[in-house]
């Protein structure tokens, strides 16, 4: 029993941090959403040009505009 326990933790722990880690940062975009959703997830949403356009949309969601630190620029 304690051996079936021990091995369900350890796949939803290796299960949460997959998922954590699923998450990215989408390199075409300079601004990022960050939204805190139910139970206390966040997501970002990597799909705004500048923070002013980021910050219409998150207005009255529980979210934060901040710079994409994985943006590589304008295609050449």
């Amino acid at each position: 029993m304690r051996v079936l326990l021990m091995a369900m933790v350890a796949i939803a722990g290796i299960s949460a941090a997959s998922s954590a880690r699923a998450q990215a940062y989408n390199p075409r975009y300079p601004v990022c959403m960050r939204m805190v959703e139910m139970f206390g997830g966040e997501r970002n949403e990597c799909i705004y040009d500048s923070i002013q356009q980021c910050q219409q949309r998150a207005a009255g969601l529980p979210a934060t505009c901040i710079v994409n630190p994985f943006y590589r620029g304008p295609r050449r």
